[in-house]
């Protein structure tokens, strides 16, 4: 199984990917039987082309997903050049780790809880601040620009884009390296740019890449924060797909393919930027200018930090707020009265909802890890690391826009006879569940000692045993988190399930994303509370798990 276990994972990563990519590459150049395309041609193209607002759906796209790449990279990096090693730094990162596992949506609805016309932020300053007694007439969620839209996608990549830094920054040698530049007369950020980040940032260019990819194609925030007349391209495809008009589907997959050349224009973009830094940067350094408005960038870093973070705090007690409230008038700061009675007329839908969709994520996140595992213990006997080799083919999935190959990814699940089905969402909530736990499992794996295998083999011990006995306890915390990780990614899917699943299985996510189109605040909050619960509490059994496993170990407790 060891010898198998590789190439397993990356046929179930890369296959529906690459035959999704195939299967939306012909309807879009009209070659469908089934549909009554029997020869090619490029009237999807010239169909597309004919939709009115598609030059504004398109800058939508490119604008707000750059925007909210660049924003939440600059703001992560100054951030860690200013504050790394210190009380503040220690205090966002542990305050940012959880904020990583809320998913897209719940974090979007809580954004737009806060800062609507009638959202918590107007109650907080109303009447006394502001003199409204009623909501003011502002388009603010759903703006032309996609503002909001910006801002929430930055609310949940700095925590993800912070810890990806965190990751990598063990192997630069950032604190010596900060020290020798101090000593040569450089500023704090001046001297961390100049040293520390040449060495971090290719360690950290994939997950960047990954950003852009998710944030020039994302649907859900889209949906729940994006403008509407017209919406950005990802969402305008949707509703093209799921068209009762079947003959859509050809210009759905012509639009697919221009959002994936979309994403990687916008990737290109970032790239020729990265050289354009470079060369700034090399004539900086040679300048010999050892400080560049460093007090500025250190409070301008803390303030976005800070600012983000307690948006994304205050959105989420918002939703909680709003799942327990009777009746909160405007412009009151509070609920007038808590209550349970929303919860108990709606706990039957919530419940076969979160069945459906632990259904879902449970044997996905289990396949996953045992895939996982097997990889990095065939690793482990070997004597051989795969990193190098397999790092850019993990985020395969996670760079190509999900849109761009999941109809084509359909296709071959109808033709399988699978469509539809728990089965096929599984299918294709595993390639995104599986990079993820793999990567969040795999240092932690290769940062055990070795020794305790080699002291076992040479007790007599079988490879299997070492396994069992050595290797997977020490690694036990390392497992169970990248587990609930796992399926925190799986709770947060939507697109996948509403368009593999042909909107037959309803989960948490997709019944929170539908209600968005409707005003019901209370309802609303009780599906963002739930999708907020179940990783919650994934990552709550993750942390006890140790505890649990080695109660009569207490050593093995605490290096677990």
């Amino acid at each position: 199984m060891l010898k198998l276990a590789p190439l397993a994972t990356l046929a179930l990563m890369l296959g529906p990917v690459i035959a999704g990519l195939a299967g939306t590459v012909l309807p879009a150049f009209g070659y469908m039987p089934a549909l009554g395309g029997d020869s090619l041609s490029l009237a999807p193209f010239h169909d597309l082309l004919s939709r009115p607002g598609l030059a504004t759906s398109l800058a939508l796209s490119l604008g707000t997903g750059l925007a909210a790449s660049f924003g939440a990279f600059t703001i992560a990096i100054l951030f860690t050049a200013a504050f790394e090693g210190g009380r503040f730094f220690r205090a966002m990162r542990a305050l940012l780790s959880p904020l990583l596992a809320v998913p897209h949506a719940a974090a979007a609805f809580g954004l737009a809880f806060l800062i609507a016309p009638s959202g918590w932020a107007m109650r907080l300053l109303s009447p006394w601040a502001t003199g409204a007694t009623r909501p003011p007439d502002l388009l603010i969620i759903g703006d032309p620009y996609g503002l909001s839209m910006t801002l929430g996608l930055m609310a949940k990549e700095v925590p993800f884009l912070l810890l990806m830094v965190l990751a990598a920054l063990p192997q630069t040698d950032s604190l010596r390296a900060r020290h020798v530049a101090t000593g040569l007369g450089y500023a704090r950020i001046s001297g961390w740019l100049g040293a520390v980040l040449p060495r971090l940032y290719p360690q950290i260019r994939l997950p960047v890449f990954a950003v852009i990819a998710y944030a020039t194609s994302v649907v859900d925030v889209a949906i729940i924060l994006g403008p509407t007349t017209p919406a950005p391209l990802a969402v305008r495809l949707v509703g093209w797909m799921r068209d009762p008009d079947l003959a859509m589907r050809f210009t759905a997959s012509a639009g697919a393919l221009v959002q994936l050349g979309l994403s990687a224009f916008a990737i290109g973009l970032w790239v020729a930027g990265e050289r354009l830094v470079a060369v700034i940067g090399r004539a900086r350094l040679r300048s010999g200018r050892r400080q560049a408005g460093d007090r500025v960038s250190a409070t301008s870093s803390a303030l976005a930090m800070g600012g983000l973070t307690a948006a994304l705090l205050a959105g989420l007690v918002a939703i909680a707020l709003w799942s327990f409230a009777e009746r909160w008038r405007f412009p009151d700061a509070l609920p007038g009265t808590l209550t349970l009675a929303s919860w108990q007329a709606h706990l039957g839908h919530l419940g076969a909802a979160s069945a459906v969709t632990l259904a879902i994520a449970v044997p996905v996140t289990l396949t996953a890890l045992v895939l996982a595992l097997a990889c990095l213990e065939g690793e482990t006997r070997k004597g051989i690391a795969l990193r190098h080799r397999t790092l850019p083919l993990l985020y395969v999935p996670l760079i190509v826009p999900q849109i761009a190959f999941l109809f084509g990814f359909q296709i071959l699940l109808l033709t399988l006879g699978i469509a539809d089905t728990l089965l096929a969402v599984g299918l294709a909530h595993l390639v995104f569940v599986l990079p993820y736990v793999f990567l969040a499992l795999s240092d932690p794996w290769r940062a055990i000692d070795p020794r305790y295998g080699h002291v076992a083999s040479a007790l007599g011990a079988s490879p299997n045993r070492i396994f069992w006995r050595v290797r997977l306890p020490l690694a036990l915390r390392a497992a169970a988190t990248a587990a609930a990780l796992g399926l925190a990614v799986s709770v947060a899917q939507y697109l996948p399930t509403l368009l593999i699943g042909g909107g037959r299985h309803a989960t948490i996510t997709t019944e929170a994303v539908a209600l968005s189109a409707g005003g019901n605040r209370r309802l609303i909050a009780l599906y963002a509370m739930t999708q907020m619960i179940l990783p919650f509490l994934a990552f709550t059994l993750a942390a006890l798990a140790p505890a649990v496993a080695f109660r009569q170990r207490q050593a093995l407790r605490a290096s677990a």
